[in-house]
């Protein structure tokens, strides 16, 4: 299968957004945790008689994390741009578009999870803009949380999807699709 230049701008511009984005998310699960931080600057202050509050260490911890988050927005506006560029793609470039008939029941399987991938990332982008822009939209802290909630739920489809593709991809390539990782970096 050959993909065109635009397909194949889309797919590495969006692969680069989507591990900017779990990256951003793994950082604030992990290294930056407020919880984990704020209990550490609590506790190194506390060794030099230095005592703050909960809240504040908490205000602390969030602010050293602040500009990693600022990423996520950013790359967040880049995920809106791919899942446009995405649906433009659809309708505009064959190059995808193979027959339901033609496809074997693996392949058919591929391209339900590449569907349902897309419309993840759809809701994810619609979510995180509510989410980011929920006191303008008018709607509630408490509808926002639990929109979080679903944006957080769904960003574990992502989590599974992308090792399961790379893991698809490198058994396609040395199984009965040689060349596909080429023909994704070059089109031939």
């Amino acid at each position: 299968m050959q993909y065109s230049l635009a397909f194949r701008i889309w797919h590495w511009l969006n692969a680069i957004i989507v591990f900017g984005l779990l990256g951003t998310v793994f950082l604030r699960k992990t290294f930056l945790s407020w919880r984990t931080n704020s209990e550490i600057i609590t506790n190194q202050l506390a060794m030099i008689n230095i005592e703050i509050t909960a809240e504040q260490a908490k205000v602390i911890a969030k602010a050293i994390r602040a500009g990693m988050w600022e990423w996520h927005i950013i790359l967040g506006y880049g995920l809106a741009a791919m899942v446009l560029y995405r649906i433009i793609l659809f309708f505009r470039d064959s190059s995808t578009k193979k027959y339901w008939s033609e496809l074997n029941l693996h392949k058919k399987v591929v391209k339900i999870s590449y569907y349902l991938l897309y419309a993840i990332l759809l809701f994810m982008t619609i979510s995180g803009f509510v989410i980011y822009f929920h006191e303008a939209l008018g709607i509630s802290s408490e509808k926002a949380h639990d929109i979080k909630e679903a944006h957080e739920f769904l960003y574990n489809f992502i989590l599974v999807f992308v090792p399961l593709h790379i893991a698809g991809v490198f058994i396609a390539e040395n199984r009965d699709e040689k060349g596909i990782v080429s023909t994704m970096i070059s089109g031939e």
